[in-house]
This record gives C-alpha cells, sequence and structure tokens, in this order.
C-alpha cells in the first residue's frame, strides 16, 4: 500500500509535494507553519489542502495497521493464505479489511457454532460440496442423534443450512457486491410513528434513492428516528441479490431447493440487516462530513469579519424579566462602564432606560450600539433606534447601531475565563462586554467560546463530536494564524491558538507579560518557560509585536528570514528605516529595475514564494488582512415584519449557510431564508458556490409569512 501515490492522486498533487508534506508533518511542524513558511518544500500548498492531506494520512495509516493487524490475527490462526494477504492488500477502506476478517473473528454462540457443536460441519461441507450422488435426506439420517439434541432428519438438514447460511454471509466478495447494488438501487423508506406534527412531518412517508439522498435530509431522518417520530427502512433490490447468490453458490439443478432455503436464511437473517446498517452508517458517516465542512467554512468566514477599529462601542444585551445588560468598552476593548436598563416588558420603563443610555453615550462618546440578537432583540432594536432619533435631534451627534450574533455570549459569560477577566462584574453584564467586544474585534472575542456554541453549523449536534470538535479547532487555528496576533494584548485563548504554542505556554506568556512589561523583540519568547526553539519556530511569526524597534517583528515576514529580508532592501538601495517609515511606495517599480523577484531571489539566495510574501509584508506592516472585506451594515432606524412586501429590494447579510440554503439577516429580527433554488440564474450544487458567511447582498423578498414567521428571499433577476 503506497500512502504517497494515494494521496497524490486523491489531492491532485505530485508525489514530490506529498513526500516533503508528511515529513514536514512527522518533523512536528503544524499546518499553519507549514502553510505559510515553508511553501518552497510543499510547492505552495494552501492550510485547507494541507488539512485534507493530514486528515488522509492519519485514515491511511490507520488502515495500514488494521491490515497487519488483520494479517497477524488470521496468521496467529494458521489460517492466513497467499490468497487473503492478496485481498487484504488490495482493500481501499477499513471497512473492507473488516470484510475480510470477519469469517476467523471468534464469534459468540449463533446458530452456526451451535450446529458446529452437535457435529453438523461435514454435512454442511457435503451439501455445499453438490458433490453426492444419495439424497440428501438419507445422508442427514445418519446425522440423527438424540443425545446431541438432533431428534429428526429435519433438524440434521436445519442444523447444516445454518452453518452454510453464516459461511455464505462471511464471503467477502458477496458482501461487496451486495453492499454495492443495494447503494446503487437501493430506497430509503420512512415511515411516521406518532400521529402528531412534529419537524419531521415531510419524512412521515418518504421514499429517495440511497445512491442519491442528500447529506442534510439523511442527518434529519437520523434525529426523528431517533426522537421516535419516524421508522426507516432501505429496500434493497432483494430478487437480483437473490438471483447473485444463487449463480454463485449453486452448481446444479438438484441442489438448488436445499440451498435456496439457506441463501434466503442467509440473506435476510445475517446479511441484509448488517449491510443496512454498514450503509446507513457510511451515509450518516458522509452526511456528517459535509455538516462538519459546512460549519467549518461558516465559522472560517464568521471569524474572518474584519473588526470595526477605533469607535467606542456600547453593548447591549436583551432581556425581559431581568432588564437589558448594558457594558461601554473603549476603542482597545477596555470596559468603561455598566449598566441595567428595563426598557421592555415587564417594566416598559422607556423613559428611565434613555435616561441611563443617553448618559453613558455622552460621557463615554459611545460611536456604536452593538445589539445583540438573541431574546428581546426586537423590542430593545424598536427602543435603541427611537433613542438614536432623539440623540440626533438633540445635539446632532450621529450614532448607529449593529445586529450581532450572541450565539456563545452566555456561554463566556458563565466560564472560568471570563471570571478571571472581569472578577468583579456580576456574570450577566459580562454577556454585554462580549457583544460589544465582538463588534470590534470578532476574531479575539470568539475564540475565548467553544466553536460548537457559536451557531453557525447544521444539525452540529447529530455529528461525531470528536471529529468536529478537531476540525472546528483546525479552523480557528488556521484564521488565528492567517491573521496574525498582538503578542503584547492578547489573551490565553487567543494565544493558545498560535501554531506552536498550547495552553500552558499561553498562560507562561501571559505571566512572563505582567511581571517584564511588553514584548519589545520577538527573541524575547525564548525568556518565557516552556517556549523551546522548535516552539519559537513554529510560533514566532504569527506573533506581531507593534512596539518593537524593528519593524519586521510587526509583519509575518518570520525571523528566519530577516536576513534574507535585509539583504533585499539592500540591493534595492533601502533599509529597515525605510521599512518603519512606510517609505516603500516605489517598492515594485525598484524590483523591477534589479531584475525582477526571481532574479533577486537568486541573489540573495532565498525561495520565490518566500520573498514575495515579504514584499508583501514590508510593503504594508501590521497589515489585517480582514480589512479588506466589507464591513458590517450600521443602521439608524429600524424595519418591522409587517413592512416587507413582495418585491422589495433589500440589503442583508448573510448570517448562516446550509446545504439546502442561506439565512439572511435584512434587519427585521428573523432572518430570511434564500433556497439554494434562489441563489443564482446558474445551478450551483452548493451554495458556498455563491455566497459565505458575513458576505452583504442585496436581496429581493418573495414571500412574508407573518404567522409562522418565515420570510422567503432570493437573489434572482435582480436589477
Amino acid at each position: 500500500m503506497d500512502i504517497i501515490s494515494i494521496l497524490s492522486k486523491e489531492l491532485n498533487i505530485s508525489q514530490g509535494q506529498v513526500q516533503n508534506t508528511v515529513k514536514l508533518i512527522d518533523e512536528g511542524n503544524t499546518i499553519p507553519f507549514i502553510a505559510r513558511y515553508r511553501k518552497e518544500v510543499t510547492g505552495g500548498l494552501d492550510d485547507i489542502t494541507l488539512r485534507r492531506l493530514y486528515d488522509r494520512l492519519s485514515y491511511l495509516r490507520s488502515l495500514l495497521a488494521k491490515k497487519e493487524e488483520v494479517k497477524r490475527l488470521i496468521g496467529e490462526q494458521g489460517k492466513l493464505t497467499k490468497e487473503i494477504e492478496e485481498a487484504i492488500e488490495r482493500a481501499e477502506t477499513i471497512t473492507e479489511v473488516d470484510d475480510i476478517y470477519r469469517p476467523f473473528r471468534p464469534k459468540k454462540r449463533t446458530r452456526a457454532t451451535i450446529a458446529k457443536e452437535k457435529g453438523l460441519e461435514p454435512l454442511a461441507n457435503i451439501i455445499i460440496s453438490q458433490s453426492y450422488d444419495e439424497e440428501i435426506y438419507k445422508i442427514a439420517q445418519g446425522f440423527v442423534d438424540s443425545e446431541k439434541g438432533i431428534l429428526t432428519i429435519e433438524d440434521a438438514i436445519s442444523g447444516a443450512l445454518d452453518i452454510i447460511a453464516e459461511e455464505i454471509s462471511d464471503n467477502a466478495d458477496y458482501r461487496k457486491f451486495i453492499r454495492n447494488i443495494t447503494f446503487r438501487e437501493g430506497i430509503i423508506i420512512t415511515k411516521s410513528t406518532k400521529d402528531e406534527t412534529s419537524p419531521y412531518e415531510m419524512y412521515y412517508d418518504y421514499k429517495e434513492s440511497v445512491k442519491s439522498i442528500l447529506p442534510h435530509r439523511v442527518l434529519a431522518i437520523n434525529r426523528g428516528e431517533r426522537e421516535e417520530f419516524l421508522s426507516v427502512k432501505i429496500e434493497a433490490p432483494v430478487e437480483k441479490i437473490l438471483a447473485y447468490l444463487e449463480e454463485k453458490i449453486i452448481k446444479r439443478e438438484r441442489d438448488k431447493e436445499i440451498l435456496q432455503r439457506a441463501i434466503k436464511d442467509s440473506y435476510q437473517r445475517l446479511i441484509e440487516p448488517s449491510i443496512e446498517r454498514e450503509i446507513r452508517n457510511d451515509l450518516t458517516e458522509k452526511a456528517e462530513e459535509q455538516a462538519i465542512r459546512v460549519f467549518a467554512e461558516n465559522l472560517r468566514n464568521l471569524l474572518m469579519q474584519p473588526p470595526v477599529k477605533g469607535k467606542v462601542v456600547l453593548g447591549f444585551d436583551p432581556g425581559f424579566r431581568t432588564g437589558c445588560k448594558v457594558a461601554v468598552v473603549d476603542e482597545t476593548g477596555k470596559l468603561l462602564d455598566t449598566a441595567t436598563v428595563y426598557s421592555t416588558a415587564p417594566q416598559n420603563d422607556i423613559e428611565g432606560s434613555k435616561k441611563i443610555m443617553k448618559e453613558l453615550i455622552y460621557k463615554h462618546n459611545v460611536d456604536i450600539i452593538s445589539l445583540g440578537n438573541g431574546t428581546a432583540s426586537r423590542e430593545s432594536e424598536v427602543f435603541i433606534s427611537e433613542l438614536i432619533k432623539e440623540i440626533k435631534e438633540e445635539s446632532g451627534k450621529k450614532l448607529y447601531y449593529v445586529v450581532v450574533s450572541e450565539a456563545g455570549a452566555s456561554v463566556y459569560s458563565a466560564s472560568e475565563l471570563a471570571s478571571k477577566e472581569f472578577p468583579d462584574i456580576n456574570v450577566s453584564l459580562r454577556g454585554a462586554i462580549s457583544i460589544a467586544r465582538r463588534l470590534q474585534d470578532p476574531l479575539a472575542e470568539l475564540v475565548k467560546i467553544d466553536p460548537k456554541s457559536i451557531g453557525v453549523g447544521q444539525y452540529q449536534h447529530d455529528v461525531s463530536q470528536k471529529r468536529l470538535d478537531e476540525t472546528l479547532k483546525g479552523v480557528v487555528e488556521d484564521v488565528v494564524n492567517n491573521v496574525g496576533v498582538d503578542l503584547n494584548t492578547a489573551s490565553v485563548s487567543l494565544l493558545s491558538y498560535v501554531s506552536g504554542i498550547n495552553a500552558a505556554i499561553a498562560k507562561n506568556i501571559v505571566e512572563y507579560r505582567e511581571q517584564n512589561g511588553k514584548f519589545t523583540d520577538r527573541r524575547q519568547l525564548l525568556k518565557v518557560k516552556r517556549l523551546g526553539e522548535k516552539a519559537f519556530e513554529q510560533c514566532a511569526g504569527f506573533l506581531r509585536i507593534p512596539e518593537s524597534q524593528n519593524p519586521l517583528d510587526n509583519t509575518a515576514v518570520h525571523p528566519e528570514s530577516y536576513e534574507a529580508c535585509e539583504r533585499f532592501l539592500n540591493i534595492l538601495g533601502l533599509n529597515i528605516e525605510d521599512v518603519k517609515l512606510r517609505n516603500l511606495s516605489n517598492l515594485e517599480e525598484l524590483v523591477e529595475k534589479n531584475g525582477g523577484v526571481e532574479e533577486i531571489a537568486k541573489k540573495i539566495n532565498c525561495g520565490v514564494p518566500t520573498l514575495v510574501d515579504i514584499i508583501k509584508e514590508i510593503k504594508k506592516p501590521g497589515r489585517d488582512p480582514r480589512e479588506e472585506l466589507p464591513p458590517p451594515i450600521f443602521m439608524s432606524s429600524v424595519m418591522e415584519m409587517e413592512h416587507l412586501k413582495s418585491g422589495m429590494i433589500l440589503m442583508g447579510t448573510v448570517r448562516n449557510v446550509a446545504d439546502f440554503g442561506v439565512f439572511v439577516d435584512i434587519g427585521v429580527h428573523q432572518d430570511g431564508l434564500i433556497h439554494k433554488s434562489e441563489l443564482s440564474n446558474r445551478f450551483i450544487k452548493h451554495p458556498m458556490e455563491v455566497v459565505k458567511v458575513g458576505d452583504i447582498v442585496k436581496v429581493k423578498v418573495l414571500d412574508v409569512d407573518i404567522k409562522r414567521k418565515r420570510i422567503a428571499l432570493s437573489m434572482k433577476n435582480i436589477e
């Protein structure tokens, strides 16, 4: 089994790229580090491809280990033939290896093992050999033995057929054929088990081909079955399967009837239930992978939302009975003030709430209100809209609000991390701080929350939680390292996602910073407890120090490339001071004058991809890739759902992307749904081909169902 060539073929990259990447992984390098700083070695593979390679490498190595284990186990029984060994080598999945091992696996007491204990295996061998001349019932007479519990000829034949049925069921080739034909031609049938309404009504009497059922339907059906609203069955092409088995097993007409009994019993009792289970497990696994992929991509795009910098923000966490929690943070996210207002039911103290809000807004010169989108958000939005209008009339001050997702804010509020950050602040007020900060810097704030609590997935509770955790952690890691982290302001949560840094080292970095003051040089990291040369190599390029005397410390240029960068600047007649003073407006022109990127790369003994990255970084030290994306929509007035009319054209923000469509916030509290078929005039396989979380899109209202709180939107044919 050549893992390198398999990965090369599957990922459509060269074997050299695979070999080099696997070597880097095995040497303990992280995916973000490899993606960013080893482009020459990998041929420029991006982090998404590298993660796919890593996942498949892990699976194929598990498969290889499984093959060796099965060969060992069969060998210990003295039954490992050349044919079996070759079949194991040819197997492409762990399921296929399991099929080959099935006949050799130690069995619990089955009807077949009981029959063998009674001495009926020779009779089974005679029947399956189909080489006997005497009437089978006469042969069976010789196996009747009352002491063994074989009282009649039929008892003997039934026991022998039980042995044959199990042998048929254990045949790897038969199982592979049956699994494939059931997948190709089988039908999933679901029926209701309760006479009541539920979210699963479309599946109460439902049929769909196994091979074409969509992943989100698989997960919906599974959940409906788990909650006991649905019964689920796969209807296989039984006649074709039985005909195939008969053709393979029955060699002469006279044995047909007796062997048909064994074949039918084997299929109905042993093969069909396990194949159905395997296919449903396979469908579920693929559906889970798709759900995890969608969640991961949504999370990536959410974390990449542009920060709203240089603004004083008031976070507003809406509520009813216990009031709305308010927190003001300065431009750096530092807490300035908190309050509780009762602008909603049951108190409805609108005037008193406006008074408190105005005092805070004027006192701290608030620029934007960040409103959480949870309970009482609708009522709070009306209140804030009126407040903004009054403030403009009173003082001319322009104030805006933005509705932000508050998913996970309550999780953060009650966390140990929040207790350490704000030990003297009430739990309920911490949510408002999080809502304010996640507008200022979504990434820095959202990394404090378990990614599963951020609310951009589909069927996230129905998938393998271990696999989901691994994937989402990888996404956060990639985004954090892509954006870069300010070493002097980053929290332990943010630092722990940096390449090469674990939670313990992140804690040590913050402790070092508190004891020694701000970092002024990347090399100071080596003074941090437990942060050695390898960890430094992995993390240094992703950590920024705006206060450093060396401007390269505030870029993604790795310290290992500082000398190359200086040689590059010298060739152009520049130096580090020019980078510090941002005196590089004619950089491309100077590069071309000195022979171009490839020529200079040779002169300074540097790879072309690395030099391209160096040029990009020194042109704009401290560059934040998120700032190139469109900012959130700032609003100053509110619109009711009742105001919506078919044909209206509105701007909205994509909040979530699922397999079946896209949820868009159009400023009426209830997100509208653009079904996949309404996203584009061309055929698309998945909504992500058109939009992603955070996109600002123009939509047309198709239908408004106020009673069911549903808004149907379209992006097609909008002028």
